[in-house]
C-alpha cells in the first residue's frame, strides 16, 4: 500500500487543502502529522499568545480528523529527523505540505527536502497559503512590487476566483500509523492563567473560522467600510487568527465575498474594502518572500542610523497600558486581555512608540509577536515598518498620529476607552481622551488623581512630534509634502 504524510504546519484545516487532496490522489493511506519544531522558526519562535491558539486549533483539527476515521499524529523535535524516521518506518513515498514563506521556515523546508531526497522520498510543497505565488506577481520589469496600490491592481487582474476544495468525507489511516505524543506534552498553554480572558473572545478551529466568515458576510459586511475604524464596534471580521493558522484559506474568504453564488447578494462596497485588506495580507507575504531581511532590518537602509531611544521605562509603560494616553492604554490592555487589538488602534499605539517615544520599531514588533493570537511575521514586520516610515509603501515621515484627535474621531463617546481603562470611565467625554486637561476639581470629583490612579502622559505629544519631524528632516529623507497632523 502506498502511504503519504500530510505535514500540517500553519494550514490547520481539511477544506480547501491542496496538500491533502494531492496526497489522497497519490496514496492509499495517509498519516496526518504535526511536528512541534519551534527552533526551525528562530529567531521568530512563536510567542505565548500564538501558542495558546495553536493548542486549541490542534485539538479542533484532531477532532475533525477523528470524525473521518483518522487522527492527528503529534511529534516534537527536528522536522527533518522526524520525517526521515517516519518515512523509513512506514514506507512513505512522499510528504505533502503547503508552501511557507517566512525566511527561517522556508530554509527549514529546503533542509527537509535535501534530507528526504537523499532517502528517495519527495517533499511536495503545494500552493494554498496565498492567493497567487510571489513569482506570479511581479512588475512588468520582473521586479517585486514595493507599493501596495499597483500590487492590488495587478492582483485583481490576475487572480480568478475559483471554488474552494471540499473537505474529504473519509481519510484512510494506515493500520501501523505511528503513536502520537499527547498534545499537553508540547507545553503550549501557560502555567499561570494569564490567558483566562482569551476564552471569552475566541474559539480556534476550522469550524469556527467558517462560522465567523459567514457571520461577518451576513451581519457586518454592509457597514464594514465605516465600522472597521470604530474600535468600540464589532465592525471588523476578526478573521485574522483563523487566516494566520490556516483554519481558513484566503481563497475561501475571497470566494465567499466575491466569487460564490451568494456573493452577489452581499454589500459590494464592504466586500471590496475587506478584500483590499486581504490583499494587504497577501502583499506582506510577497514582500517578506522577496525581501527576507525585513523581519529584522528596515527596508529603507537610511533608518539603520535613526537615533532610536533605548528607553526601557517608556517601553514598559507602553507594554502595560500605562502611557497616560487613554486610547493607547485601552489598546494595549485589550491586547493583553484578549490577544488582539483593533487595527486602527494598532496604528495609534505603534505611532506613539516609534515616533513620539522614538523607541525602535523592532521592540514593538517583538511585543506584538508575543502577545497577539494572530501574530504573523509578514504582517507584523510590514505593519511596524509602515508606521515607523522605513518599510515598503511606508507612511510618510509627517504621518504622526495624534492619539487625542484619533480618539475623539473614532471613539467619540469614549465607549472603547471606558471599557478598557475603567479608572477613567466616569470622566466627562470632553476630557476622556486627554484627562490632563481636565480641571483638578473635575478629576477629584471622579476619584481620579493623575500620577496615582492614572498616569501622567509619558510624553508630550506636541513636543515629541516636533522633535521627530526635525530628526526625519535632518537625516536627509526626501519628502515633498508639508507636515500635518493625522
Amino acid at each position: 500500500m502506498k502511504t503519504a504524510i500530510l505535514w500540517f504546519r500553519d494550514d490547520l484545516r481539511l477544506a480547501d487543502q491542496p496538500a491533502l487532496m494531492a496526497a489522497l490522489r497519490a496514496a492509499e493511506t495517509l498519516i496526518p502529522l504535526y511536528i512541534h519544531d519551534p527552533r526551525a522558526a528562530a529567531p521568530w519562535v512563536p510567542g505565548a499568545a500564538s501558542n495558546w491558539w495553536l493548542h486549541h486549533s490542534l485539538v479542533a483539527l484532531d477532532a475533525d480528523l477523528r470524525e473521518r476515521g483518522s487522527r492527528l499524529v503529534i511529534a516534537r523535535g527536528d522536522s527533518a529527523d522526524i520525517l526521515a524516521r517516519l518515512c523509513a518506518a512506514h514506507n512513505v513515498g512522499a510528504v505533502h505540505a503547503l508552501r511557507r514563506f517566512e525566511p527561517a521556515l522556508a530554509a527549514c523546508d529546503r533542509r527537509v527536502n535535501e534530507r528526504l531526497a537523499a532517502a528517495g522520498v519527495e517533499l511536495r510543497l503545494h500552493a494554498g497559503a496565498t492567493l497567487l505565488p510571489p513569482e506570479h506577481m511581479l512588475k512588468s520589469d520582473g521586479t517585486p512590487f514595493k507599493v501596495f496600490t499597483p500590487f492590488w491592481r495587478r492582483l485583481q487582474e490576475r487572480y480568478a476566483a475559483t471554488p474552494p476544495l471540499p473537505a474529504p468525507n473519509a481519510l484512510p489511516l494506515p493500520a501501523d500509523a505511528p503513536p502520537s505524543l499527547p498534545l499537553e506534552a508540547l507545553g503550549l498553554l501557560p502555567r499561570i492563567p494569564w490567558d483566562r480572558g482569551f476564552y471569552n473572545h475566541w474559539t480556534p478551529g476550522e469550524r469556527q473560522a467558517g462560522r465567523q466568515l459567514a457571520r461577518f458576510a451576513q451581519d457586518a459586511l454592509a457597514d464594514y467600510a465605516r465600522a472597521r475604524d470604530v474600535p468600540a464596534s464589532a465592525g471588523t471580521s476578526r478573521l485574522s487568527p483563523h487566516l494566520h493558522f490556516g483554519e481558513l484559506s484566503p481563497r475561501q474568504a475571497w470566494w465567499t465575498l466575491a466569487g460564490g453564488a451568494d456573493a452577489g447578494a452581499l454589500d459590494a462596497r464592504g466586500a471590496e474594502t475587506w478584500l483590499r485588506e486581504l490583499a494587504w495580507r497577501e502583499f506582506a507575504r510577497h514582500v517578506l518572500h522577496h525581501f527576507p531581511h525585513t523581519s529584522d532590518a528596515p527596508m529603507d537602509p537610511r533608518f539603520e542610523r535613526f537615533p532610536w531611544h533605548d528607553d526601557a521605562m517608556r517601553l514598559a509603560a507602553w507594554q502595560s497600558g500605562q502611557t497616560g494616553i487613554p486610547i493607547v492604554d485601552a489598546g494595549m490592555r485589550e491586547l493583553w486581555h484578549s490577544g488582539w487589538m483593533h487595527n486602527r488602534v494598532r496604528m495609534l499605539v505603534a505611532s506613539l512608540l516609534t515616533k513620539n517615544c522614538r523607541v525602535d520599531w523592532r521592540a514593538g514588533a517583538r511585543w506584538f509577536w508575543d502577545t497577539l493570537v494572530d501574530a504573523d511575521l509578514a504582517n507584523n514586520s510590514l505593519g511596524w515598518q509602515w508606521t515607523a516610515g522605513c518599510g515598503v509603501d511606508a507612511a510618510p515621515y509627517f504621518r504622526i498620529f495624534n492619539p487625542v484627535l484619533q480618539g475623539k474621531k473614532f471613539d467619540p463617546q469614549g465607549e472603547y476607552v471606558r471599557r478598557w481603562v475603567p479608572e477613567l470611565a466616569a470622566l466627562e467625554t470632553r476630557y476622556l481622551h486627554q484627562p490632563w486637561t481636565a480641571p483638578a476639581s473635575v478629576l477629584a470629583a471622579h476619584g481620579i488623581t493623575l500620577g496615582r490612579t492614572y498616569p501622567h502622559p509619558i510624553v508630550d505629544l506636541a513636543a515629541s512630534r516636533a522633535e521627530a519631524l526635525a530628526i526625519y528632516k535632518n537625516m536627509g529623507t526626501e519628502f515633498h509634502s508639508a507636515p500635518r497632523n493625522s
